[in-house]
């Protein structure tokens, strides 16, 4: 019998009441699925539901085999073991105890029938690119994106039926990436995923998109995906088009059939008060043409709503495609100007720049390289966050740096308070304007900051930095697209589009880096700076 997930009337409400599922019936079968849905719209909830970390308050979760799940901030006890994190480390001993000579009853029931579990564990570990590390050492020696793959390892040993992994990716380097891409090409099971990757995404054969609590199936992988839906849209806009004229050609008619209406009252009235006809019989025609004028009225009016509830209908199924526009002329910076400079800086943490690197103009540069190589180092340096152990880093121009954590935000304050603190001789008026920009109108603009989803925050943090006094002529950007959903990416794409400042952008996002028009690659490698061409990267 093949693995399964199914859910059925599956009903979930957070402890405030607030609905996330209400009567949901999904189920996943054999096969690689994306789960994509814009932030807030429930995917980890889902598979915290499905991996049985959350119960639902009504409907039932049916698991078809042993389920293994990856969520999304992974933590591991440093202090462990590595076999103890992958979780062999019994078996691992009795093996050792019954090759030296130790054969009691309950080594071998520890053992059972895996006794080839050491070299399962090397071999699943080399897999991922982490043949180096080894089953003795400690968690607390392995890099953060290292712990993620070795919990993936742990789930991997287990040989689940069912995989759950949740934004896998988002603190991998490229590197680890690629070792991920190709665990999840190989699975044999039944495989969902949560990702904002598009390469990943890409890998899997059908796509789940969760919106307004249901769910719509297309086959295929994201970019497939993405063809169906521009299709879908098209025809919804055309639908729009001709819902918007059907409603004008019924308000046409029902304000000629309201004229006309009008002009046979005053020739009734007319003839009325010229007596003409007996009273009796005048008196009927009123009311029968008053009858008639009514039904008729009513017709109208009832075929303008139809037309109305058509225009909602088809309007219901063009999405939301609003974009952030930063059009800032005072971030424009001019060809050749120069932005910023490294000269033999020697940073903490080991990290440097030989010689003299400088940027100029409008440059776009991407910053990459593994985990724990240094590119936060070097950007909290040119912020000014980290003092150089030597050398020196000088920027040219007004700068902003949006960390990963997003702590320019006071959660205590507003959306507009926020933006004020960065703006301080800015009106109200002029702050709640500009914020319009990034899609926070009228009363969006009063959301405590604490309130804001993943989303939000960001196009939040965002906005206070680029509507910052002086305006930045450079931006620093530390994995700007990690734990955003695909809409908030495009949205960070089209504001980066039309900002006319320098980039200098850490990301292990190529699309991403792709799509925003990178003109120069640097790779952090061992502590060092070095130019790239995008061919060398991976």
């Amino acid at each position: 019998m093949s693995s399964s997930l199914t859910c059925t009337s599956l009903s979930f409400a957070w402890p405030d009441g607030t609905a996330v599922f209400d009567g949901l019936d999904i189920a996943f079968g054999p096969g690689r699925t994306g789960l994509i849905g814009v932030n807030g719209s429930g995917k980890s909830t889902l598979l915290k539901l499905l991996a049985g970390e959350l119960a639902p308050a009504d409907g039932t979760v049916k698991v078809s085999g042993e389920v293994g799940y990856l969520p999304q901030n992974v933590t591991l006890d440093t202090a462990l073991r590595v076999d103890q994190a992958l979780g062999i480390a019994e078996r691992r001993a009795a093996l050792h105890a019954i090759e030296a000579g130790d054969v009691a009853e309950a080594h071998f029931e520890t053992v059972g029938d895996d006794w080839d579990v050491e070299e399962r564990a090397l071999v699943t570990l080399g897999e991922l690119g982490l043949g180096h590390i080894g089953l003795d050492r400690t968690v607390g020696e392995v890099s953060g994106g290292e712990s993620v793959l070795l919990r993936l390892a742990a789930l991997l040993l287990r040989r689940p039926d069912v995989l759950l992994l949740d934004e896998p990716t988002n603190n991998l380097d490229l590197y680890a990436r690629r070792r991920l891409y190709q665990a999840v090409a190989a699975w044999p099971g039944v495989l969902v995923v949560v990702s904002h990757d598009r390469e990943l995404l890409d890998l899997v054969d059908q796509i789940a998109e969760l919106r307004s609590g249901e769910v719509t199936w297309y086959g295929g992988g994201f970019s497939a995906y993405e063809e169906a839906l521009a299709v879908e849209q098209e025809a919804a806009e055309r639908m729009v088009r001709v819902a918007e004229a059907d409603v004008r050609k019924q308000k046409r008619e029902l304000a000629d059939a309201q004229v006309k209406l009008a002009r046979r009252k005053r020739y009734g009235q007319k003839m009325w008060d010229s007596k003409r006809e007996p009273k009796i019989v005048m008196g009927a025609r009123k009311r029968a043409a008053q009858e008639s004028a009514g039904k008729h009225r009513i017709m109208h009016e009832e075929r303008l709503a139809e037309a109305r509830e058509r225009l909602d209908e088809a309007a219901e199924a063009v999405r939301d495609d609003d974009e952030i526009r930063v059009d800032l002329p005072y971030t424009a910076v001019p060809p050749g100007r120069q932005v910023l400079t490294l000269e033999n800086l020697s940073m903490a943490y080991g990290a440097r720049i030989k010689g003299i690197l400088d940027l100029r103009g409008p440059e776009r540069i991407a910053l990459v390289g593994r985990n724990g190589a240094g590119k936060t180092t070097l950007l909290r340096t040119v912020a000014g966050e980290l003092a150089p152990v030597a050398g020196e880093a000088r920027a040219h121009v007004p700068l902003r740096f949006l960390p990963q954590r997003l702590d320019v935000l006071d959660d205590a304050r507003t959306v507009a308070e926020n933006v004020a603190r960065f703006a301080p001789g800015a009106t109200n008026n002029r702050i709640r304007a500009r914020l319009a920009r990034f899609l926070f109108r009228g009363a969006r603009a009063d959301q405590k900051a604490a309130t804001l989803s993943g989303g939000e925050r960001f196009r939040a943090a965002l906005a206070a930095l680029m509507l910052a006094e002086p305006a930045p002529q450079l931006l620093l950007l530390d994995e700007p697209t990690n734990n955003l959903d695909m809409a908030s990416v495009r949205q960070l794409t089209s504001a980066l589009e039309s900002y006319e400042g320098a980039l200098l952008v850490a990301s292990h996002d190529l699309p991403f880096l792709e799509s925003i028009g990178i003109t120069r690659w640097l790779l952090m490698e061992e502590g060092e700076l070095k130019e790239i061409a995008p061919e060398e990267i991976g």
